[in-house]
């Protein structure tokens, strides 16, 4: 009897914290979007004014201390998980929201200037574009066109192509270390030639991103878009997909982000089926700078939403930048201009 009533007295004080868990009413209170340079607070109410233990709070899974408002101008833009941990009586409960971090201020507007015309294969779905040591490397797409090409700068002469075979759509590349990496649109398969003879030398998967659409690389990693606001660095190495940043100017993100290149530290990008290029930050995603190329277009023969801006070179010995397009027959040097 006595040890049926310790069980019976246990049994009430159970129901009693459990009802008193269950009656708690909380909230966590944060900002649905903040930009890099505000200060971030949070808190948690409990609406019916029970007594809190103690609140712990994360963010990302990190712990904040929250002495302070918090600093969040190193972070990375978009979206970030903010979460608080509540201790009441011998219970705890998991709050969490999303938060957006925005880019500080608005992009620099740059327009351009052609400094010189070349030919262009007028037949190349451009995907890719490098130069390197006065040639052209250049990638194209669609089933059964797909191609890796080495071009002549001043006359557009292709010089060495191989095809891809015709399964696959061929999108972006970049020269790393000697070695050529080519994207595929949506095998999330990518390959490694021998920068020479173009013989394919390995693969590599990217399994994370949604799928392969622009390549270019920084001093260690590939870095690679994938049609979202996200781009993506890849171990130089292996291919692997280790981290990513995502790109927001000061209220929304910016996605459709195709061709790359790496410029003076910074990630130039077209965006699809948009005849412009935007600079981002590396490190944040932070929208830096955008360049309105319209009327290039035009100069290359071509309309249409799929003969669009795309393709991305750079000169760093001589400070040269090349762009053309889908189906353009013709390759432009340009310089850009900061817009009054």
């Amino acid at each position: 009897m006595k040890n049926l009533k310790i069980i019976f007295s246990l049994t009430i004080i159970t129901f009693f914290l459990a009802s008193c868990g269950k009656g708690y009413r909380l909230k966590l209170n944060s900002p649905k979007n903040i930009k890099s340079h505000q200060k971030l607070s949070v808190s948690v109410i409990e609406t019916s004014q029970k007594p809190i233990d103690s609140i712990r709070y994360y963010l990302d899974g990190n712990k904040l201390n929250m002495n302070t408002d918090i600093d969040i101008s190193k972070n990375k833009l978009g979206k970030h998980a903010i979460s608080a941990t509540v201790f009441f009586g011998d219970q705890q409960k998991k709050l969490t929201n999303t938060i957006v971090f925005l880019a500080e201020k608005s992009p620099e507007i740059y327009t351009y200037q052609v400094i010189n015309e070349y030919p262009h294969d007028e037949k190349a779905f451009t995907q890719g574009l490098e130069y390197q040591d006065g040639y052209l490397y250049e990638s194209t797409g669609h089933n059964g066109e797909s191609s890796l090409r080495k071009v002549e700068l001043t006359t557009g002469k292709v010089l060495q192509k191989i095809d891809l075979d015709k399964k696959y759509f061929g999108e972006g590349m970049t020269i790393f270390k000697d070695k050529i990496f080519m994207l595929t649109w949506q095998h999330k398969i990518g390959f490694v030639f021998n920068l020479s003879t173009f013989e394919k030398e390995s693969e590599f998967n990217y399994t994370q991103s949604k799928e392969g659409w622009g390549l270019t690389h920084n001093a260690e990693k590939l870095i690679k878009s994938d049609g979202t606001e996200k781009i993506w660095f890849l171990n130089g190495e292996t291919g692997a997909e280790e981290s990513f940043i995502e790109a927001y100017t000061i209220d929304r993100p910016v996605d459709k982000l195709n061709e790359l290149e790496f410029i003076n530290g910074k990630i130039y990008a077209n965006v699809w089926q948009r005849n412009s290029i935007v600079i981002i930050n590396p490190q944040t995603g932070a929208l830096e700078g955008i360049a309105d190329l319209k009327g290039l277009q035009d100069k290359s023969g071509q309309t249409g939403d799929d003969k669009v801006l795309n393709g991305i070179a750079y000169d760093a010995a001589n400070d040269r930048l090349f762009v053309t397009g889908k189906n353009w027959n013709k390759l432009f040097e340009i310089k850009f201009q900061k817009k009054q």
